[in-house]
């Protein structure tokens, strides 16, 4: 497998994890975002979007860095990351929704402000970091893992942007059970860092 991919991008380390917690061979591939590589005509007929992610499964494209992360976990029949069952499965599908979403649009956007210079009004992202921050909280009160007591595919999701909040200013310091799931994330065998920028409240 070839993963095309760049390092300071959350989307691309989320598939990126994934690969190495299922012990996956596979071959990075840089695509280099600030020459425009993304936008190339020849990384465009991989994925019209321009976008990193892109997985290439011996000529099965998957684009998407969610939608990678549903592929692996189905490709290797590990229903212990995508459950079969409608309740559980329901349940990781909420919070895939909410890193393409609340996530997304709140730590994410946060941090694409200091790392790449987004033009983001900082007290609306902070605002919604703030406010997903204190759901994921208080959900992991119940439990060791977003979605149940073990880890899945969203906590894979979530993570990066989470892990890289305080690069874009948001203090992860009153979330107590989130940066204690951060650690049981870290210490998955397996487990890959994302790539760390020093500014916002990481300088």
């Amino acid at each position: 497998m070839k993963l095309y991919h760049h390092p300071l991008s959350g989307h691309s380390h989320r598939a990126r994890l994934f690969l190495s917690l299922l012990s996956i061979p596979h071959e990075l591939v840089l695509v280099d975002l600030a020459k425009g590589a993304h936008k190339a005509p020849d990384f465009l007929k991989l994925n019209p979007f321009g976008q990193v992610p892109v997985l290439d499964d011996d000529g099965t494209i998957v684009t998407d860095s969610v939608a990678i992360l549903v592929y692996l976990a189905k490709k290797q029949r590990r229903t212990d990351w995508l459950p079969e069952e409608p309740l559980a499965a329901a349940k990781v599908q909420k919070w895939l929704s909410v890193a393409a979403g609340e996530i997304a649009y709140g730590p994410a956007a946060a941090r694409l402000i200091t790392v790449f210079g987004a033009n983001f009004r900082p007290e609306e992202v902070l605002t919604r970091a703030n406010n997903i921050l204190k759901q994921i909280d208080a959900t992991l009160t119940q439990q060791d893992f977003i979605a149940s007591a073990k880890p899945t595919i969203a906590d894979v999701a979530l993570y990066s942007y989470i892990a890289s909040a305080p690069e874009g200013n948001v203090d992860l310091s009153s979330y107590a059970h989130v940066r204690a799931w951060l650690k049981r994330i870290e210490a998955l065998p397996g487990f890959v860092e994302f790539q760390k920028t020093p500014v916002g409240l990481a300088a």
